[in-house]
């Protein structure tokens, strides 16, 4: 049992083959060095995984987690965290999600959830605070993710797969409530599991170390995420989908397959357009001050609306400029349990190799009449939807097309084009989980969508790319929802574009990178908390943490690079931190040769500030963040790590 308040202080470990359940060790060390969260997740599976592990073996964990934050009354801290094997990359997958089932989780006296093995025949689980017990599923199987949630017990919160997952889609998804765990294909682990779903619920709260402190603390955080520009005007008006009309007038807006950064019907698919005219309500997480959810209308149903991701990618990157197919599309894809990033990056890839004569399978660019059909191929694995099923990656390996095979490690890009935002284009690529734009560090917010930085200097993008990544880190293990990381910008800066002080703060930006790159290094020496940075006062107040922006740094740091290096155990090679060529050889502007990615530029900054060698941690990093292998055992990783790398 932990001792530190803001915790439940017991890990679940199921075990699907045997049908048991038991406690797995985790200490209040564990919780100091990890905070939770993905970190949690990592440190878990870093210490279970061995080389040649992979996604679909039985011994696989998936591993659920939540944050100190959870459960504590603090704005938008609903969010929880699956991490497992990925099978779209073959690396560690941590996908975050809204729903309620982190809440729910702790409060049937858990902080994690571990499921391991395989069960014989499709399963349910349902946990409580007093036991766990297990169900045969095979009425659920085959059916839709809101049949199955209907059908499961009402008073619980759940985790659930639909027919992409069963089919083991490699970019299927899990949901919860409305709310979908997206990227990497967690729902096909759990459908390799034969796991259709899990129910939790429970009546325990959360303990605060210091509610005389956190109460007061919490309207001030409140008031702030509502007053500032980004979180208080921005996304509650628009939602995600506001960006669209910016993303097009900075030429980050992925179009056809991302070779363009701007499409002129791009009117159509905007945030504006979704408001104006197919608007129901805006909506939110439980605890979400910022409700940038969007409810919209489809048939005679009233459901979940499309973010920026899906408008992006299934608009303007396959040359769709119909909102009312959009929103169609995003509720089937919901149902059959398919990640929207992914699934319209595949399509948009098996459309150029379409129009190249590379594969004959009938898509088209600006088609929209077989998109439906293609999402249940896919769902279901016929005919063309074998392939597109498998993801970008493998359909390049199969088909040709490397070069405008639009992915990182093998997960498809989000819906930003990093031509001209090259600090996000380095993020993608250094991405543990992939081609994700927050995991990427999310540079773009200052190159374009929040902040004016010059978006195509390198000049200190990789040491802000490092900064970003580990306080991004950090703010996922508390349990908090990565927007309120939008907050951490003074609202002058994003209210106040052209006062000489923002343009003078702004021109100064990039050459502040060596101030960061000490700070990076020497985390533990930043002993402040400021302002800006809410998220370390909200861990003393509840967890009597003793928190700084350094603490924030250090388990961001120890996050990053454990995940990294549990991945080369993995087998990820030296070399793996690449874009496609479209993104780093072609100019988006030919006119000016600067709009490309200058990868290799960005990528030896970047090894630099973080203490690697060709995208491998050095040992003395890792010990330096409390990382610890055994040096033979490194030794011998990282030179199966550099053969062919």
């Amino acid at each position: 049992m932990s001792v530190l308040k803001g915790y439940m202080g017991k890990v679940l470990k199921i075990d699907l083959s045997n049908r048991t359940h038991e406690l797995f060790p985790w200490t209040d060390e564990d919780r100091r060095r990890t905070i939770g969260g993905k970190i949690m997740a990592a440190d878990i599976l870093f210490q279970h995984i061995h080389p040649g592990m992979k996604a679909f073996d039985e011994d696989n964990w998936i591993v659920v987690t939540t944050g100190p934050l959870t459960g504590s009354g603090c704005p938008n801290t609903s969010r929880f965290n699956i991490s497992t094997i990925s099978p779209l990359t073959n690396i560690i997958t941590s996908s975050n999600c809204g729903g309620n089932f982190g809440l729910s989780l702790k409060r049937a006296g858990y902080d994690a959830c571990i499921i391991s093995g395989r069960a014989s025949t499709p399963l349910a689980v349902h946990i409580t605070e007093n036991d766990v017990t297990f169900e045969d599923a095979a009425q659920l199987w085959g059916k839709l993710i809101s049949e199955t949630q209907e059908q499961l017990p009402p008073d619980t919160d759940k985790l659930v797969i639909g027919p992409a997952g069963e089919h083991k889609v490699l970019y299927s998804c899990v949901f919860s409530g409305e709310r979908t765990s997206g990227r990497g294909g967690v729902g096909a682990v759990f459908g390799d599991k034969n796991l259709k779903a899990v129910t939790v619920k429970g009546t325990k709260t959360v303990e605060i170390a210091k509610p005389e402190k956190l109460i007061p603390f919490n309207k001030k955080w409140t008031k702030t995420l509502k007053t500032h520009p980004l979180t208080g005007r921005q996304l509650p008006k628009l939602g995600t989908a506001g960006l669209v009309a910016p993303m097009h007038a900075h030429g980050i807006l992925a179009t056809k397959n991302f070779s363009a950064g701007r499409f002129e019907k791009f009117e159509s698919v905007s945030g504006e357009e979704l408001a104006e005219k197919h608007l129901v309500a805006s909506s939110a997480c439980t605890t979400c001050v910022i409700r940038c959810a969007r409810s919209v209308r489809v048939d005679d149903k009233v459901v979940k609306g499309p973010e920026l991701e899906t408008l992006g990618l299934l608009g303007a990157n396959i040359l769709n400029d119909n909102m009312e197919m959009v929103l169609k599309w995003n509720y089937e894809l919901d149902e059959l349990g398919m990640d929207s990033i992914s699934t319209a990056g595949s399509l948009a890839f098996a459309m150029e190799l379409n129009e190249k004569g590379m594969w004959d399978n009938g898509l088209q660019f600006g088609k929209t009449d077989n998109i439906s059909e293609t999402f249940r191929k896919i769902a279901f694995r016929e005919g063309i939807g074998d392939d597109l099923a498998n993801g970008t990656k493998r359909m390049s390996e199969k088909f040709g097309g490397k070069e405008f095979a639009i992915h990182a490690k093998g997960m498809e890009l989000a819906a930003y084009e990093p031509r001209r935002a090259v600090g996000q284009g380095l993020g993608y690529a250094t991405a543990n989980r992939g081609g994700c734009h927050l995991n990427a560090g999310y540079m773009v917010v200052v190159e374009g969508l929040g902040l004016d930085v010059d978006s195509l200097t390198p000049h200190g993008k990789a040491a802000m790319t490092i900064m970003f990544q580990n306080l991004m880190e950090a703010i996922s293990a508390c349990g908090s929802c990565l927007f309120t990381s939008y907050a951490v910008f003074p609202a002058f800066l994003v209210e106040k574009p052209n006062s000489l002080m923002t343009k003078a703060i702004l021109k100064v930006f990039p050459y502040v990178g060596p101030v960061v790159n000490l700070l990076n290094k020497f985390t533990k020496a930043v002993k402040l908390n400021i302002p800006l940075i809410q998220h370390t006062y909200a861990l003393n107040y509840v967890c009597d943490f003793k928190a700084t922006l350094g603490t924030a740094l250090t388990v961001g740091s120890h996050g990053y690079n454990m995940e990294r290096m549990a991945n080369i155990i993995l087998g990820q090679k030296a070399g793996a931190d690449v874009l496609p060529k479209r993104l780093t050889e072609v100019a988006q502007d030919p006119n000016d040769p600067r709009t490309k990615v200058p990868i290799e530029k960005l990528k030896k900054d970047y090894y630099r500030g973080r203490g690697w060698k060709d995208g491998i941690p050095k040992y003395k990093t890792l010990k330096s963040f409390g990382v610890d292998l055994y040096p033979d055992y490194y030794d011998r990783i990282v030179k199966e790590a550099m053969s062919n790398g």
